[in-house]
């Protein structure tokens, strides 16, 4: 990103541009050594051997397992105020096809979705608060586990995170592809999509395929179920209402026996929607289908519907502020203030339903590859560490300001 985009919040940018070589090389380290949640043993070591440095009053480890939180005081905690940014950490279970110097030295694990980045971002952060500490009040620094799947940010909460550093808001950022560097998007609602876990089981009666008349055909059933599954948000969702139902795996007989009709068969896939109504019925109207398109084939179906991240909620004046601050970095014409909603998921949506908050994307481009998030060519474009890094700063510094004189 060109410095001469930034405006008047640039102050935080210039300073952390000093250190950008060193936010880089902790970033690929971090790529190149990635770990799945509730794993980050390395990662979390390196974190706390960098807020060492950056010289921050404390450094709390073991939160939710692998979480990690670091407070930063003021120059001066008059005013009381506590206000959290948070960073993601882990890794994907995917194998990385790239080639250059720091990619991923474990098989089958990569960091395809920047969380690497995410947390040089908010070391960068905790560096540039601790060495000018312009602010009125208390930055709690969240460096969270587990996001990919595994809701590490309801288990920092179950383990007291909010009770231990009770924050007035808290801000996330996620990099995104699909916007160029230097550019800042959200919205005053809804960023993120609820995520539910989906599994059918149907049970049918099993036998020869020569002689399926004496069967009760699961893979019938089934493809009747996945047919009609589509249905539902087709003829029961306003088209104002943004809802998804993928049903994206079956498993059922073998094979290798091509003749023989199984008699069970379990499909498993993912609901999406933004409104908890909306969540409901299709909740409701997917075990009703099932069950009555297999009772049509005398078979029998069980829908077992597990709501895994609910939807990453903005609160409207915490959005409004994050982006005026994101304006007084990069400009009104670089900060998208109505950006669509994905129907991805997110586990900050957790605090966002305990705390007044904001998620954020910074645009950061496909760069050579071209590759999107989760994606085996994917690497975060490090040209994006300082501003990423002033944009969670200049948070703090503009929800606490010092008082003037």
């Amino acid at each position: 990103m060109q410095a001469s985009r930034l405006k008047a919040g640039g102050r935080a940018f210039a300073h952390i541009a000093q250190f950008h070589p060193e936010l880089t090389a902790l970033r690929r380290d971090l790529h190149a050594h990635p770990e799945l949640g509730f794993e980050e043993v390395y990662t979390g070591a390196r974190v706390k051997e960098a807020l060492k440095v950056c010289g921050v009053d404390e450094i709390h480890d073991g939160i939710g397992r692998t979480g990690l939180v670091a407070v930063i005081r003021g120059r001066s905690t008059a005013s009381g105020s506590m206000v959290g940014l948070r960073a993601d950490m882990d890794a994907l279970p995917l194998t990385e096809h790239n080639d250059f110097s720091w990619k991923s030295c474990k098989q089958g694990l990569m960091h395809g979705c920047g969380h690497d980045g995410h947390t040089a971002m908010l070391v960068g952060a905790a560096r540039y608060l601790a060495e000018t500490r312009n602010f009125d009040g208390t930055a709690v620094l969240v460096f969270q586990p587990g996001e990919e799947g595994f809701a590490g940010a309801r288990v920092m909460m179950e383990d007291g995170l909010f009770e231990r550093f009770p924050v007035q808001s808290i801000f996330a950022m996620h990099n995104w592809p699909a916007m160029a560097p230097g550019t800042v998007g959200l919205n005053s609602g809804a960023m993120m999509a609820a995520a539910d876990r989906i599994t059918i089981e149907i049970t049918g009666r099993g036998g020869h395929g020569a002689h399926a008349y004496q069967t009760v055909d699961v893979m019938l059933v089934a493809a009747h179920i996945i047919t009609a599954a589509q249905t539902i948000v087709s003829r029961n969702v306003r088209p104002l209402d943004g809802a998804v139902v993928s049903l994206c795996a079956m498993q059922a007989g073998d094979l290798g026996a091509f003749s023989v009709l199984p008699g069970s068969a379990t499909l498993v896939g993912t609901v999406r929607t933004f409104n908890p109504v909306v969540q409901e019925m299709v909740e409701k109207r997917l075990k009703e289908l099932c069950s009555a398109i297999a009772l049509g084939f005398g078979a029998t179906a069980t829908v077992h519907y597990e709501r895994i991240y609910p939807a990453t909620i903005n609160s409207e004046d915490e959005a409004v502020f994050a982006g005026n601050v994101a304006e007084s970095l990069v400009g009104a014409d670089h900060v998208v203030r109505d950006l669509e909603p994905s129907m991805g998921a997110e586990d900050f949506s957790f605090m966002l339903q305990d705390k007044p908050g904001a998620y954020l994307r910074i645009g950061q481009g496909t760069g050579a590859s071209g590759s999107a998030l989760h994606n085996s060519r994917y690497d975060f474009n490090d040209d994006i560490l300082p501003l990423g890094s002033a944009l969670h700063a200049s948070l703090i510094e503009q929800a606490m300001p010092l008082p003037t004189l």
